[in-house]
């Protein structure tokens, strides 16, 4: 459908995360996959989906002196937040032990924004999801991360992995968004966008 659409565009998605790359995939669309390293640091007042839009903006922003006219760029960051705390992206074996141990037994947030920008304009988009984890042992995290080794996963878990069958009470929004782009949302937007 959106293929047909946006034959006339070069769609560039600029993230390494799988499950991104997947998400275009299944959504049927053309894509070129494109990474800079950006730094990913953002000013400390901000709070919970202004730290998402921050980073996928600035991601974009990495890009725009690069872009031609047919080109579509999107960028994408997302963050668990928990208790007026932002959990990225865990450094070792410890900050996610330490992480998940938080997230047990009670509820976070996860936010996802995307940027999208072309030649002529930059649009952010966020979603936010509710997960509640039941009580996770001690052994559970520590065999979660010794065999899924989650440190590319904000908050230090993959929804989709073992953690997410066993540990997940519940969620309250996109299923997707937690994994890291609201397919359905997104989907929206690219249809808009060509109409």
């Amino acid at each position: 459908m959106l293929k047909e659409k946006l034959k006339n565009h070069n769609i560039i998605l600029a993230s390494g995360s799988p499950r991104r790359q997947q998400f275009f995939k299944d959504l049927d669309l053309d894509f070129e996959i494109r990474l800079k390293e950006v730094e990913e640091i953002y000013p400390t007042h901000l709070k919970s989906y202004e730290i998402t839009d921050f980073l996928a903006e600035l991601k974009a922003n990495a890009f725009a002196n690069e872009l031609l006219e047919n080109d579509i760029l999107i960028t994408s960051d997302t963050i668990v937040w928990h208790n007026n705390l932002a959990l990225g992206k865990p450094k070792d074996y410890k900050e996610a032990f330490e992480m998940l141990t938080l997230l047990s037994d009670s509820s976070h947030d996860v936010f996802t924004s995307f940027c999208i920008k072309t030649t002529k304009q930059t649009t952010v988009f966020n979603d936010v999801t509710k997960v509640t984890f039941n009580k996770l042992s001690p052994d559970s995290i520590r065999y979660y991360l010794e065999n899924y080794k989650p440190y590319d996963k904000a908050g230090s878990y993959g929804i989709q992995d073992w953690i997410g069958l066993v540990g997940v009470e519940k969620i309250e929004g996109s299923y997707t968004n937690v994994m890291g782009l609201p397919t359905s949302k997104f989907f929206a937007f690219l249809v808009d966008f060509t109409s």
